[in-house]
């Protein structure tokens, strides 16, 4: 069984099912899972899992993200972006300047209220909106906070503009493109998007499904795959000794470690000898209680 992180290069025009399940059919695995679901028209990072280590996926998916994002002034779709239908005639007035759109920027960044485009898999009485938004039914998804760290203007020739998003989780790109236009008041929508990280993983870790298929992944998994505890390389870690290990494995609270020297909710546990054992929780009275006991195939 092949367990372990592939980061893809998602390609324009897929779904993320679409590439879990091109990697079902060149791994071999069916235990397969992604960190974060990218629209169709966009590309970029997508962490994938294998095996054991789908577990973290919620952990992985849960961390900040990157984009670049092209908006397109003028004009409003449906769906946010370049596939959906315009919902008013174009803007026929003069193109906003660089330092009003710069202006409008900063109203987008901190802990932001964003309503989720109509066309995006959140739930409204248990179905998902796009199915509703199909349907031709009039829905909508309700407001939500959202943290984005940065907006960064590379640049503006107008109609098109070129940010940096450096955001937190549940941020919709096209939420912020439909935003910005409505506020500049000549519409907007997301005409590309290009996804440059999520959280410790960039462009430069992942793999196109060309260059996977050109491989034996069952001979070259460990010069393929990342280590599973790779996903969290951002949050502080912690050594058990073997006291603390077998009351780990047993899902027992285990004494602070390092972890009572960090505000972090979550640490990464490692084993006596070095392996990676999984992800504890700050419990009240500053012990770490197990979230994910992450088990070697030889305690398995």
């Amino acid at each position: 069984m092949l367990n372990g992180l592939l980061v893809i290069d998602k390609p324009v025009n897929w779904t993320s099912h679409d590439v879990v399940a091109r990697l079902r059919r060149l791994t071999g695995e069916r235990r397969i899972g992604h960190a974060g679901t990218l629209d169709p028209f966009a590309t970029g990072v997508l962490p994938t899992a294998v095996g054991r280590a789908t577990r973290l996926l919620q952990y992985i998916q849960a961390q900040d993200k990157r984009y670049l994002a092209t908006i397109a002034l003028g004009i409003e779709t449906d769906s946010g972006d370049l596939t959906g239908q315009p919902l008013d005639p174009p803007f026929a007035g003069a193109w906003p300047t660089r330092a009003e759109v710069e202006a409008t920027l900063s109203q987008f960044i901190g802990d932001i209220e964003q309503v989720p485009p109509v066309f995006s898999a959140i739930k409204v009485g248990g179905e998902r909106l796009y199915h509703k938004a199909r349907k031709g039914e009039d829905v909508s998804a309700p407001p939500r906070q959202v943290h984005v760290h940065a907006l960064n203007l590379l640049a503006y020739d107008p109609p098109y503009l070129m940010l940096d998003v450096h955001c937190g989780k549940g941020t919709y790109i096209r939420a912020i493109a439909r935003d910005i236009g409505r506020v500049l008041g000549c519409g907007g929508y997301c005409h590309a998007l290009r996804r440059t990280s999520v959280g410790p993983f960039c462009l430069g870790d992942a793999w196109t499904l060309e260059a996977l298929a050109d491989r034996d992944l069952a001979a070259m998994w460990p010069q393929t795959a990342l280590h599973p505890d790779m996903g969290m390389l951002g949050v502080p870690a912690a050594i058990m000794n073997e006291d603390d290990a077998l009351k780990w494995y047993h899902g027992r609270l285990i004494r602070p470690l390092l972890a009572g020297r960090h505000a972090d909710d979550v640490v990464r546990v490692y084993g006596p000898e070095g392996e990676f054992a999984g992800l504890g929780e700050l419990a009240p009275e500053g012990a770490l209680k197990p979230a994910l006991v992450f088990a070697t195939e030889e305690k398995e």
